[in-house]
């Protein structure tokens, strides 16, 4: 169950790993990316950031290859611009909703055809 505090301090390192994505890795593995969602332990130990990623599923890994790399430097970022008694180890995983969205609306246009 997430309090109102924790989905504050979620929101709040989306925008910062957000901005950090988009203004300052210079990796070139690392393509088109969103951060879609952040999603904290709470202890404050760990937090799971979801991204989105444009592009073949090799892209895809290789772009998950680059924020591993990335990692260090992101959570210096997050500590740099939070005031949190912990900052937590951040872990990528891709979100597959925006493909599911589009298959789902794939699947639906095709009902209405037949």
């Amino acid at each position: 169950m997430s309090t109102a505090r924790m989905r504050r301090v979620d929101e709040a390192m989306r925008q910062v790993l957000g901005d950090a994505l988009a203004q300052d890795l210079k990796d070139p593995r690392i393509g088109f990316v969103t951060v879609t969602a952040v999603k904290t332990s709470p202890d404050l130990r760990h937090a799971r950031v979801y991204v989105s990623v444009l592009g073949t599923e090799p892209e895809q890994e290789a772009t998950l290859d680059g924020l591993r790399s990335a990692h260090g430097f992101l959570q210096g970022r997050v500590a740099s611009e939070l005031r949190l008694k912990r900052t937590p180890e951040l872990a990528f995983t891709l979100d597959h909703t925006a493909e599911n969205a589009a298959r789902l609306e794939h699947l639906i246009q095709e009902a209405r055809e037949t």
